[in-house]
């Protein structure tokens, strides 16, 4: 057993610079469903999350995703791998004193209410669905009513009054703001206005000059395929401009767009879009 603890803890430490990272900002865990999921004692989780706070915060993070020198607790190997605290309880009862982690302070309830709290947070970040949206809504309207008929471009191809009078009406405001990012997307939470039409095509022509034009199935560096107009499937291997291949994505601008965009650009556009109803 305690060279499954040596193993681990060594993993851990290897591993601490790669595994530090930040929950989305427009999402927050759902305690409810993390802790149901988990089934990990409410109460104790919550006697938990204040222990860690106390003794462990100050080094781990609030959230227990490490700091300057200290490793990120909620993807650990160790916390991920524990099971009723028989990896992690040994490590807070004696401390890592080779690594900077001192002895805690702290009794054998409070250790395992800390465990408990830790399954938590390692349930939540590998549960989406334990994430809850929160208002995205956060940009300037007129700022980006202002970019969207100018720096943005939007205006040439679309029109409040026109394709999108009423969008804001038909998704909600998270949808709204990934559909307008990535239009090609498709979600359960309804059609956007570019959900129809927006596939990619392509005109292929071959060395004898026969062409085949149709809706692109796959494309790489080494080949194509694609549906005609009446659904039949063609591949073919290319080989360097052999055949000649002509791309036409309608949704082009937008993939541009994605490199030039900056976080308020994104905040502002989307808090106008939401005007739209």
């Amino acid at each position: 057993m305690m060279m499954r603890i040596k193993c681990a803890v060594a993993l851990l430490a290897a591993a601490a610079p790669w595994l530090c990272a930040q929950e989305p900002t427009t999402t927050s865990t759902n305690p409810a469903a993390a802790i149901a999921g988990s089934k990990e004692d409410p109460v104790a989780v919550e006697r938990g999350r204040k222990v860690f706070g106390t003794y462990c915060a100050g080094c781990h993070g609030v959230a227990g995703k490490g700091g300057p020198g200290a490793p990120d607790l909620v993807r650990s190997l160790l916390v991920l791998e524990d099971e009723k605290g028989i990896l992690i309880a040994p490590v807070i009862r004696d401390g890592r004193p080779d690594k900077g982690m001192p002895k805690l302070n702290v009794t054998e309830p409070q250790i395992s209410d800390i465990v408990a709290w830790l399954h938590v947070q390692t349930y939540a970040a590998g549960h989406r669905t334990t994430y809850e949206f929160k208002d995205v809504v956060t940009g300037d309207a007129e700022k980006g009513k202002a970019y969207f008929n100018s720096a943005g471009g939007c205006s040439s191809c679309h029109s409040a009054t026109g394709d999108l009078a009423g969008v804001a009406a038909k998704l909600d405001p998270i949808s709204l703001q990934s559909r307008w990012l990535q239009p090609r997307q498709t979600g359960r939470r309804g059609a956007g206005p570019h959900s129809a039409g927006s596939a990619p095509t392509a005109t292929v022509t071959l060395p004898s000059g026969e062409t085949f034009a149709g809706t692109i199935d796959h494309i790489d560096d080494f080949t194509i395929s694609l549906r005609d107009s009446k659904n039949q499937f063609h591949s073919f291997t290319r080989n360097g401009d052999t055949p000649k291949v002509e791309v036409h994505d309608p949704l082009q601008t937008h993939t541009d767009m994605l490199r030039k965009y900056t976080d308020a650009d994104i905040h502002n556009v989307t808090a106008y879009l939401v005007t739209l109803k």
